[in-house]
């Protein structure tokens, strides 16, 4: 699961290039706030387009922290 963590890192680090990386796993909607809904919409497609997952965009309100993501991809990557 490090590679998935790190690929997930990476995908982060893209859609918000001002975050520093040791403040990436702890990154949540409360503490970044241009994690907007232009942010999210981004982030999803990255995911989608780093993993070759879809992700259902009434379910992404759930997707509000960096874990909330993380635990979401991986059980989406272990589905296939």
């Amino acid at each position: 699961m490090a590679e998935l963590d790190d690929r997930l890192v990476r995908c982060f680090a893209s859609v918000f290039p001002a975050l520093p990386p040791d403040q990436i796993r702890t990154a949540s909607v409360e503490s970044l706030p241009e994690w907007d809904s232009l942010a999210t919409v981004t982030l999803i497609a990255v995911l989608e387009q780093e993993f070759d997952i879809q992700i259902d965009l009434l379910g992404s309100p759930e997707l509000t922290s960096f874990e909330a993501v993380q635990n979401y991809v991986r059980a989406r990557v272990e589905q296939n």
